[in-house]
């Protein structure tokens, strides 16, 4: 029997893993550019999640971290798009700094974290919702 739950039946998922270096943001931003062109989004909002996207993975980047990765998980549902980054950074800026006022004006929500391995950025567009300011929070 499967245990896929209701959104893994209805959506696509795609997982990117890169060496943790800005040289591989490109491929990145590249990426959720044409996931984001699926969901029949306005040129702005495409602009807007890839931008939010490459914001989120620079402050994933820790330049100490030696030979890591940054991984993003594309999250395709109904009229939505997830996008899950992690990163070797152990500690994300003050909510109060200018990449989180980035983050926020150009995604619906943002959610962030720290682990042992190092830290996460869950940022989530729905079309319905006109991408901006829609909600924004931490878990």
């Amino acid at each position: 029997m499967s245990t896929t739950t209701a959104s893994e039946q209805t959506g696509d998922l795609v997982e990117l893993r890169v060496p943790a270096d800005p040289a591989y943001l490109t491929v990145v931003r590249t990426a959720s550019a044409g996931l984001a062109a699926r969901l029949d989004l306005t040129l702005d909002e495409i602009e807007d999640l890839r931008i939010a996207v490459d914001e989120a993975c620079t402050l994933l980047l820790d330049p100490a971290a030696g030979a890591q990765q940054l991984v993003a998980t594309f999250r395709l549902g109904d009229g939505s798009l997830e996008v899950e980054v992690r990163g070797p950074a152990r500690e994300l800026p003050e909510r109060s700094s200018f990449a989180w006022a980035v983050l926020e004006a150009l995604v619906g929500e943002v959610f962030t974290g720290t682990s042992s391995s190092g830290a996460w950025i869950v940022l989530r567009h729905s079309k319905d919702a006109g991408g901006a300011g829609v909600l924004s929070g931490s878990s």
